[in-house]
């Protein structure tokens, strides 16, 4: 058995982090969910980038918005759209089998909104209503800005990815903003049921600290800020709070580890897989991570002894020099400047390609 399936069968749901017109057109994602247990899929702007700037196959499409009068931001929507429905309607049928839990596809609000309410929920239940599809997550940043924004978005029904989280802080402010907005539909009599998930990304930690703390902390940030927060999130889910919700048919806004491929080229590259596989959550890797993991990566379920570990862990890091609490904002705004140059990275490479395809034709 692949270590893909086993990862499955221990109650961790396996997303790929990718989405390309190629992938949908010549047959790739339907093998990945038929033989690597893939149940989902995240896409960001960094993604469409390298998807739209390295391939012929969105040409056609652009011409023929550009024709339109579509440009930028627009065109870009129209394209994302196309890939992601038919992406949600591949894994329709997961989403139907597991009653809204798993099998969902994720298109992220502008990221030159991230502070800014308003327009972020204005945009989010745009795009939800555009892609017409059950199975679509919007993505919403977890800034302080965004947090009424997920509330109300989750209010309203929109399935929500809060992204860009980096600690068990931001994560439990998330989780709030969740509870409230699925507490506001029990009291308006509405149906609680509004699928979501907890981005909490990982290897960057260990990026931000590398060659800054002693050798045998290499590598060990993110997994322990990752279990300190999924211990966090169990702790949620064994609330009354939560089991009331629960009890009025809401479901677990799921946490997700995102950021899960290895950028230490002397570490394992499945290193953030296994070392947080834990039942209830969500893994997305990159296409690398996920081929690296069906052919010779090791799952099994996590020793309670290594959870009990991490605070310990998170210690030594202290004593390192290490100000948890700083780098972890300090992440998540440099995390959002990062959104919004691959955005506009993204915009400058749609605007280049209509200008060229226009001069062929």
């Amino acid at each position: 058995m692949k270590a893909t399936q086993q990862l499955h069968n221990l109650g961790q749901s396996l997303w790929l982090d990718n989405i390309t017109r190629d992938l949908l057109n010549n047959g790739t994602l339907e093998r990945y969910i038929a033989e690597l247990a893939v149940t989902g899929l995240t896409s960001n702007p960094t993604i469409f980038d390298h998807a739209i700037k390295n391939s012929s196959s969105y040409d056609r499409a652009i011409r023929d918005y550009a024709s339109k009068g579509k440009s930028g931001e627009e065109l870009f929507f129209e394209l994302a759209l196309e890939d992601l429905t038919r992406a949600a309607d591949l894994f329709r049928p997961i989403h139907d089998r597991t009653n809204g839990l798993d099998g969902w596809v994720s298109l992220e609000v502008s990221p030159l909104l991230a502070h800014n309410t308003a327009s972020t929920l204005a945009e989010a239940k745009q795009l939800f209503a555009r892609a017409n599809r059950p199975n679509l997550l919007i993505k919403i940043p977890g800034t302080k800005e965004g947090l009424p924004a997920i509330e109300e978005a989750i209010f309203a029904g929109i399935p929500v990815n809060v992204t860009l989280l980096f600690s068990p802080e931001q994560y439990r402010a998330v989780a709030e903003a969740y509870m409230r907005g699925i507490e506001r539909r029990i009291q308006a009599g509405l149906n609680p049921k509004v699928g979501s998930v907890s981005s909490v990304f990982v290897s960057r930690w260990d990026t931000a600290v590398a060659g800054k703390v002693p050798p045998e902390l290499a590598n060990r940030l993110g997994i322990a800020i990752a279990r300190g927060t999924y211990q966090d999130y169990v702790k949620l889910l064994g609330s009354s709070r939560w089991q009331r919700a629960f009890n009025e048919g809401a479901i677990p806004q799921r946490l997700l580890f995102a950021s899960t491929g290895t950028k230490d080229p002397k570490a394992s590259d499945t290193l953030y897989v296994e070392s947080l596989a834990v039942p209830l959550t969500v893994n997305t890797m990159p296409e690398a991570t996920l081929q690296a993991l069906a052919d010779h990566g090791k799952v099994d379920a996590l020793p309670a002894k290594d959870m009990n570990d991490t605070a310990r862990t998170l210690d030594e890091f202290v004593k390192a020099g290490v100000n948890l609490r700083a780098l972890g904002a300090q992440l998540q705004e440099e995390g959002a400047t990062s959104f919004v140059k691959s955005w506009n990275d993204l915009l400058n490479v749609i605007s280049s390609k209509t200008a060229s395809l226009q001069q062929a034709a």
